[in-house]
């Protein structure tokens, strides 16, 4: 299925992960256990925040998923299912059924 991972990094210790050069090897580490279909980062509620579109096979990845996230950068962690175009045509065509 596919799924949106929100994560609000905590201020500081993202701070600190720019300063000691780990923010990087910690963000490409947990993007390729992801391996996401698109990823976007942005400020959200005054905080850095990625959005991260990505394939969830089994509910019993997000911990693997999202561990990375509260461990290494202090973030808030939310999931939601989430549709393309295409899966959205398919769900309002099976409606008109």
């Amino acid at each position: 299925m596919r799924m949106l991972l929100i994560a609000e990094l905590d201020t500081e210790k993202a701070n600190e992960a720019i300063r000691n050069g780990s923010l990087g090897k910690t963000m490409e580490a947990a993007l390729e256990g992801i391996r996401p279909e698109a990823a976007y980062f942005t400020s959200r509620n005054g905080s850095r925040t990625a959005f991260i579109v990505f394939d969830m096979e089994d509910s019993s990845q997000i911990p693997k998923t999202a561990e990375p996230f509260f461990l290494e950068m202090g973030a808030k962690v939310e999931f939601a299912p989430v549709m393309n175009q295409d899966d959205l045509r398919k769900g309002l065509q099976a409606l008109a059924r």
